[in-house]
């Protein structure tokens, strides 16, 4: 084991002992407190520098944003981003960096190579028949990371209807390549929001993973599920146990509508099954674990019968 990797086990052992959310709403309140207008231009402009933002995409300038948090979730310059002409293709939810991928086989998919866990744990299914893990069985998953430098806001990434959000409490562990490498069943563990889609008779499940530092995420089409001053639906103090809506009729989205925010970084679990013909989706051949992709890339193609789907491989 290199000193690198030594040093990661042991700060991943001491950080699964402290108190991660009160520690992650320090560091929110931090991000949050409102910097002078001479400071912002400093302060915001280098943290962009050093995090490597591409300050030509975001909409305003340093000086505009009235602390590092608000900056965190800022907006994207009018086009700069673009989305697949065909309307059945799903797209990318995010910026981030493509992560495990694959077929959903037996309810397990991969967190990283020998490191499975379910389906049915990560989402925290209610018992209901319209809305159950085994409805996504033989689809398709996607896991995508957000590092400090990415654009943080979700967006649909397909035209459907929201029928359940659900806001599932856990811890706050790391969510860095370290910490999926080393700590088993990862994401289930943490803190998590879950929307459930109805997309063209297939289900479809958008898993938005809280992590250390702030750990809070945000809605966008239901603000007042979060809360006094928006602080959010996730890492909120004084929320106990499962927050959920349901919506009946269910909410309809456009492929491209901001769902959620995360404030500061984490992980986006995308996962959908076969509609009812059986038909599902093949991502798309160019997606490879490590690779860059941004907001309304395309992730699948054509939809296919049962079994592999065109560009996947064994997972």
């Amino acid at each position: 084991m290199s000193a690198i990797s030594r040093r990661w086990r042991l700060l991943l052992r001491l950080l699964q002992r402290l108190p991660q959310g009160a520690l992650s709403r320090a560091t929110g309140a931090l991000a949050d407190v409102p910097l002078p207008r001479v400071l912002r231009g400093p302060v915001i402009g280098g943290f962009a520098r050093v995090v490597g933002v591409d300050q030509g995409e975001v909409a305003g300038s340093p000086r505009d944003f009235p602390s590092v948090g608000a900056f965190f979730v800022r907006r994207l310059r009018d086009g700069v981003r673009s989305w697949p002409d065909d309307p059945r293709v799903l797209a990318s939810p995010v910026d981030g960096v493509v992560g495990a991928l694959g077929e959903i086989r037996e309810g397990t998919v991969l967190q990283a190579k020998g490191m499975p866990y379910q389906v049915a744990d990560l989402l925290a299914h209610p018992a209901s028949p319209d809305l159950d893990a085994r409805r996504l069985e033989g689809g398709r998953y996607l896991t995508l990371y957000l590092s400090p430098r990415h654009y943080h806001r979700i967006h649909a990434p397909a035209s459907g209807g929201l029928v359940r959000a659900q806001a599932i409490p856990g811890r706050l562990l790391p969510v860095n390549e370290p910490a999926i490498q080393g700590i088993p069943r990862l994401f289930p563990r943490n803190e998590r929001l879950v929307l459930w889609m109805e997309v063209e008779g297939a289900l479809l499940a958008l898993v938005a993973v809280g992590a250390f530092n702030v750990g809070r995420i945000s809605v966008s089409f239901d603000e007042e599920w979060n809360g006094p001053g928006g602080k959010g639906v996730t890492n909120r103090p004084g929320r106990q146990g499962e927050g959920s809506r349901n919506y009946a009729p269910p909410l309809s989205l456009a492929r491209g509508d901001e769902v959620a925010a995360f404030h500061l970084g984490s992980t986006v679990v995308l996962l959908v099954g076969p509609d009812a013909e059986g038909q599902v989706p093949g991502l798309a051949p160019h997606l490879r674990p490590g690779d860059e992709i941004r907001l309304g890339d395309p992730l699948t193609v054509r939809s296919t019968g049962p079994g592999p789907a065109p560009g996947l491989g064994r997972r």
